[in-house]
């Protein structure tokens, strides 16, 4: 089981403070996750400028131009947002008994370790 999921909020730990342009200390949701880059997309963090070229739709219309987009940034400079105090946290694993119609089941829930609360 992963520490970070697609649609986990997270927030930027490292890299340039925002003062000087950077990203550190923005939190987001996360878009994609990267397994074996080790690396995570996140909304609204890390835009890069493309250039796309210039081209046409089925319907006519021009398509290109400058393209802001959000680029992968690597797993070990963004921690996830402890739902209760909306700060950074560490990601721990517990395992629960969970009956449903009859059968029991153990399952591995993730928590954060500053509140002890579930994550989603």
């Amino acid at each position: 089981m992963a520490n970070i999921k697609k649609g986990d909020l997270v927030q930027v730990i490292s890299g340039q403070s925002q003062a000087r342009g950077g990203d550190r200390g923005k939190q987001g949701t996360v878009i994609e996750v990267l397994g074996e880059q080790n690396r995570v997309v996140v909304q609204g963090v890390n835009f890069v400028t493309r250039h796309v070229r210039v081209g046409q739709s089925d319907r006519g219309s021009k398509t290109g131009g400058i393209e802001t987009h959000e680029a992968p940034v690597h797993i070990s400079n963004i921690a996830l947002v402890d739902p209760k105090t909306k700060k950074p946290t560490r990601v721990g694993f517990r395992l629960e008994q969970v009956t449903k119609n009859g059968v029991t089941k153990t399952v591995r829930v993730r928590y954060a370790k500053k509140s002890g609360k579930d994550l989603p």
